[in-house]
């Protein structure tokens, strides 16, 4: 495969480890990030086929200076689509530093849809200066009832993740209690350690975590946003990844048809007139969330005030919005990716309770639906955004009006285009442990006829880096090449 001959031109280029196995397991499925209704066309084939071309030709070019972008690179083959990519806890071991990753396993339906624990191994560079690039391992499967259409990790604690499926509740599992499983077709789905109830139509994917405490946060099909708190059903001693012992109190709760507990919501908030897409909580208030739906509104919450928006912005873009974040270091910045192809930025000291509100930034450099989008943890004033033109596209809105002489053509605050994906690039997640590396997922449904592609990356420390530091760095470098050079 082409992708995998890239990774073997980084591995030429610095030595390293790489694995070969997939981490997923066999066939296809096609499913878009959102179901299309009967009225929506489809873009014209010429269209199309231009898109294609497009991503066809930056990719090989990526492939040619991929040993220069970037400092480690892996890609793995999946089988099957994966619709979602988290990072779960660290585990620190002598030799290598490994991390859990969660994905999705999107089947047809010949084998059960899963839930994927998985282990992201680096070898520590003190003890091997040449392997920087990690191995992924299938750790632990779990059967999953319905397709896993969003996973999101408990901040508190990353061994607890939250699943959407295409049904009303959110599932919540202990990734480390849950058996591993062997999934063939006919096999019983594992069984959730919680079941959260409260939506009255499907709720696909709009789903959240909150940061400060327990809370978890949905949208869905019925228009509403939903509140819950697990803290009555966690324990924190479960938190280390190392302990063994279950996440969740038994509280012996009435169960349900899945034989689990199940909780009601907390709130639940009325305001949006279609599909709620996604939610995101105040990185400093469990109380203060935002939402954004296919009625073109950015919505602000506060559930001290009511059920009500405490603002409401309507026409945020010029469609349907797809996604949505909060900035973890400046709690004014809220980030939106639309239909539209664009990408804003939104200060929320700008808004108002009567629906006026303008973006402060508009970043277009996407030819398709932006369907992702999240704020760097390394820098506050970067983000990430993915869209269905396959390209990852990373900002820093910092560098807005100082236009480039190196690359004058270069849309405004782009710095890094990450076109490793060759079709729809449905997710991808900022390590919280690991700084600038990012894990990312493309269905490859349209490019290849079915499976997909997981890719783990950071890019080269000199692209981020301050500018006056590279250079100097450059010029010292430079030096010692012509010092060695003129040794006879």
């Amino acid at each position: 495969m082409e992708s995998e001959e890239a990774a073997a031109t980084v591995q030429a280029t610095r030595p390293r480890r790489v694995s070969r196995t997939p981490v997923t397991a066999i066939l296809t499925k096609k499913r878009g990030r959102k179901p299309k209704r009967n009225d929506e066309s489809h873009s014209p084939i010429s269209q199309q086929q231009s898109q294609k071309a497009t991503v066809d030709d930056k990719y090989s070019q990526w492939k040619t200076l991929l040993p220069i972008l970037y400092d480690s690179f892996v890609n793995h083959t999946l089988v099957w689509p994966s619709l979602s990519c988290r990072w779960g806890p660290q585990l620190e071991q002598a030799a290598s530093k490994t991390q859990r990753l969660y994905l999705s396993e999107q089947t047809n339906g010949s084998v059960p849809n899963t839930l994927v624990i998985a282990n992201c191994e680096s070898v520590n560079r003190q003890l091997n200066e040449e392997a920087h690039s990690p191995i992924v391992k299938k750790y632990k499967t779990i059967i999953h009832p319905g397709e896993v259409n969003r996973i999101r990790e408990l901040p508190q604690n990353s061994k607890i993740v939250a699943t959407h499926t295409d049904s009303p509740d959110v599932l919540i599992w202990d990734t480390e209690t849950q058996p591993d499983r062997y999934a063939v077709l006919g096999a019983p789905h594992s069984r959730p350690d919680l079941l959260l109830t409260g939506h009255q139509d499907n709720a696909e994917f709009a789903l959240a975590m909150c940061p400060t405490e327990p809370f978890v946060l949905s949208g869905g099909k019925d228009k509403s946003v939903v509140l819950w708190s697990i803290q009555d059903h966690i324990t924190m001693a479960g938190a280390d990844s190392k302990s063994p012992g279950s996440s969740f109190k038994q509280t012996g709760e009435g169960s349900n048809k899945t034989g689990c507990p199940s909780v009601g919501p907390r709130g639940v908030y009325h305001g949006h007139e279609d599909t709620v897409e996604d939610v995101a909580f105040c990185p400093s208030s469990a109380q203060e969330f935002c939402s954004v739906g296919d009625d073109s509104c950015l919505m602000l919450w506060d559930a001290r005030t009511g059920t009500g928006p405490a603002v409401k912005v309507e026409k945020a873009h010029d469609a349907d919005l797809h996604c949505v974040d909060w900035n973890p270091h400046d709690n004014n910045l809220i980030l939106t990716g639309s239909a539209d192809n664009t990408v804003r930025v939104f200060d929320r000291r700008n808004l108002t309770s009567n629906g006026v509100g303008s973006p402060i930034y508009k970043f277009e450099g996407h030819k398709a639906a932006v369907l992702c989008v999240q704020w760097s943890p390394d820098k506050s004033s970067v983000f990430g955004s993915s869209a269905e033109d396959g390209f990852l596209n990373i900002w820093d809105y910092d560098t807005v009006g100082k236009k480039s002489e190196r690359a004058p053509k270069t849309p405004a605050g782009l710095f890094f285009q990450h076109a490793g994906h060759r079709d729809k690039l449905v997710d991808f997640h900022w390590s919280p442990m690991d700084p600038w590396t990012i894990v990312s997922v493309s269905d490859n449904c349209e490019s290849s006829g079915g499976g997909g592609t997981l890719q783990i990356w950071r890019m080269s420390d000199l692209i981020y880096r301050p500018e006056d530091e590279v250079l100097t760095e450059l010029e010292k470098f430079k030096s010692h090449v012509f010092t060695c050079t003129s040794k006879p």
